[in-house]
């Protein structure tokens, strides 16, 4: 199973949101390259990042930190947030990105989701955002009435290549992930899914792994490593055990 550090970028800062929320916002001292350094050092090979200006903004805010970043450390980056049009995947893509995670405007636009996965072959990844089964958008804070699984199945054979799924009600709570939920998208799902929101210790770790489900990529943790409620040394075991 894949594990992938993530580093949030605000304002050329490491932070992270609870729930989503940008006015709940803890900053962090370290730069975001200084943290792609920590994550390399530790033996890490993906990173998860999101441009949380890009997400207000719907621009590549961040795109130089992201350059940097692939240049400086042999990385394989997920990148999201924001990213709402053809030239914005393809600059990230020029930049070494393994692949470009399209949210809100591919849900927004089914349209051009449909013609990124075309353009871009096992480049797009899919960010769903969920909040009590239903889809949000707009860095969360715009919830549809749209269920995650309806819109799953109606996207299923575009050619994403990865699904992000995240439980928003566990986002940054550091109370575990939901578990449930995201077998029953990987169960649905043509491609793999990564488990995201909610890691609080390494036995969420495990407890993914434990789910010894093939169509279940890979981990992401955030907020328990800045937090130091999961060591790096603890969670760089786990790479390849």
């Amino acid at each position: 199973m894949k594990i992938f550090p993530a580093i949030d970028i605000k304002d050329k800062k490491c932070v992270r949101l609870i729930k989503g929320d940008f006015e709940n916002k803890t900053e962090y001292n370290t730069s975001p390259v200084d943290q792609a350094a920590k994550y390399k050092d530790h033996g890490f090979k993906n990173l998860h990042i999101v441009d949380l200006d890009g997400a207000l903004t719907g621009k590549t805010v961040n795109l130089d930190i992201i350059q940097e970043i692939v240049r400086k450390y042999d990385l394989k980056i997920e990148i999201g947030g924001g990213i709402r049009n053809i030239d914005n995947i393809k600059q990230y893509i020029e930049t070494g990105a393994e692949k470009v995670i399209l949210g809100s405007g591919a849900i927004k636009n089914k349209e051009f989701l449909k013609e990124a996965c075309e353009k871009f072959k096992n480049k797009i990844a899919l960010g769903l955002d969920a909040k009590d089964g239903n889809l949000s958008v707009s860095g969360w804070k715009e919830n549809l009435n749209i269920k995650t699984t309806d819109y799953l199945k109606e996207v299923n054979d575009f050619g994403v290549s990865r699904i992000i799924f995240t439980d928003i009600n566990r986002d940054g709570m550091k109370n575990s992930p939901n578990y449930e939920e995201t077998v029953k998208i990987a169960e649905i799902s043509n491609c793999p899914v990564v488990i995201s929101g909610g890691v609080s210790s390494i036995n969420d770790i495990k407890k993914a792994k434990d789910l010894n489900n093939k169509k279940i990529e890979g981990i992401i943790v955030g907020k328990a490593i800045y937090d130091g409620d999961i060591k790096l040394d603890e969670l760089a075991k786990e790479i390849n055990a």
